[in-house]
C-alpha cells in the first residue's frame, strides 16, 4: 500500500488556460487550421491536443501562409516578431501570459529611467528570448551568482533587474542579494512580484517534502517551472523525478517507499497527473489525499479580437493584450 498526497496548487496556471483557450476559441471560431509560434506551452500533450483540432505550430512566421490567423505562444515574442506580423497584416492573436507582459512593462520603465538592465533568466529559454527583445537596450542576461560575479560594470553603475516568471524562487532571491553585494545602486522588484503560480508551487512542493519519501513532478522536459520542482525535491534529499505522465512511471522508484508526493508544472493538465496514479496502482494498492494548500483563483482575461474572430471576417489587425 502507498499513499499519494497530491500538491496543491499544481498543473494550470491561469496564464496557460488563457492561452490554450485562445488557441481553441479561433479554432471554434474561424475553423482549421490556426497556426501557433513556438508551442502554446511546454507541454508535449497539450500541444498534441491542439494538433488533433486542427492547430499548426511553427517556429517561425515566415511558415505560416498570408492571412492565417496566428497566435504568439504564452512565453512571449520580441518587437521584431511582431512587426514581421504587422508588414505580413497577419491577423494575430497574443497568447503571452499578463505576468510575463508585465516583466517586459518594468524593463522597459527601468531602462526609460536611464538604469542598466539585468535579466535574471536562462538564457535560450523561450520567455527570456521574448523578454531580451522586447526593450530596446542592452540588458545583461545573468542566470547565477557567478554570473553576477563576471559582469563588466563598474560597482557604482546604477542597475535595475527584471526576472523570468519560472525561476525558483530561492535561486532568484540569491542572485539579487548578489547584485545588491556587487552594487551600490540595484532597483528591482521583490521576489514575491514572481509569478504567483511559481511561488505557489514550489511552496507547495516544498511541503510536499516534509511528508513524502518520493517526489513526482509531471511536466516536460523543456518546461523550466516543472524542472524547478524537480530541483527543489533533489535539495530537500528526496528522490525526485520528473515524467511526462503515467507511461514514464518506473515501479523502481517504489522500493521502500511508503509516501509518494506526486505535482505538476504550470502547464501540465491534470489527467496526466492521474495517468501516474493509474500507473502506481498498477503495481500496488494506492490512498489518495490532497495537502492542505492555497487555492487560486486567478483569472486572466481573453483578447477582445476573439469575439470578432468569424470565419469570414478574422481580424485584420495584430492583437496585443
Amino acid at each position: 500500500m502507498v499513499k499519494v498526497i497530491l500538491a496543491q496548487p499544481r498543473g494550470f496556471c491561469a496564464g496557460v488556460v488563457r492561452a490554450i483557450e485562445i488557441v481553441d476559441q479561433a479554432l471554434d471560431r474561424v475553423g482549421a487550421p490556426v497556426y501557433v509560434r513556438h508551442e502554446i506551452v511546454h507541454n508535449r500533450h497539450v500541444v498534441d491536443t491542439l494538433k488533433a483540432k486542427g492547430a499548426i505550430f511553427v517556429e517561425e512566421l515566415d511558415e505560416i501562409p498570408d492571412g492565417a490567423v496566428t497566435v504568439f505562444s504564452a512565453h512571449g515574442v520580441a518587437r521584431d516578431v511582431e512587426e514581421h506580423a504587422r508588414n505580413r497584416a497577419l491577423p494575430v492573436l497574443d497568447a503571452t501570459c499578463p505576468l510575463v507582459n508585465k516583466v517586459h512593462v518594468q524593463g522597459r520603465r527601468y531602462a526609460a529611467a536611464g538604469r542598466t538592465l539585468i535579466l535574471i533568466g536562462h538564457a535560450g529559454h523561450p520567455e527570456v528570448v521574448g523578454t531580451l527583445g522586447q526593450i530596446d537596450t542592452v540588458v545583461h542576461l545573468v542566470g547565477s551568482v557567478e554570473d553576477v560575479a563576471a559582469l563588466d560594470l563598474p560597482a557604482g553603475e546604477p542597475i535595475a533587474y527584471i526576472t523570468q516568471t519560472t525561476l525558483s524562487v530561492d535561486d532568484t532571491r540569491s542572485v539579487i542579494a548578489a547584485l545588491k553585494t556587487r552594487f551600490s545602486d540595484v532597483t528591482g522588484p521583490d521576489t514575491a512580484d514572481i509569478c504567483y503560480a511559481t511561488q505557489n508551487r514550489q511552496t507547495a512542493v516544498r511541503q510536499l517534502c516534509d511528508v513524502a519519501d518520493l517526489l513526482l513532478v509531471v511536466g516536460s522536459t523543456n518546461s523550466s517551472n516543472s524542472n524547478r520542482l524537480r530541483e527543489i525535491g533533489v535539495e530537500a534529499g528526496k528522490p525526485s523525478y520528473l515524467l511526462p505522465d503515467g507511461s514514464a512511471f518506473d515501479p523502481a522508484w517504489l522500493d521502500g517507499v511508503e509516501t509518494v508526493g506526486l505535482t505538476a508544472g504550470a502547464s501540465a493538465p491534470e489527467e496526466l497527473v492521474q495517468s501516474v496514479i493509474a500507473a502506481i496502482e498498477r503495481f500496488t494498492p494506492v490512498t489518495v489525499e490532497t495537502l492542505d494548500g492555497i487555492e487560486e483563483k486567478v483569472e486572466f482575461r481573453l483578447p477582445p479580437a476573439l469575439k470578432r474572430l468569424t470565419r469570414n471576417a478574422p481580424m485584420a489587425q495584430e492583437i496585443r493584450i
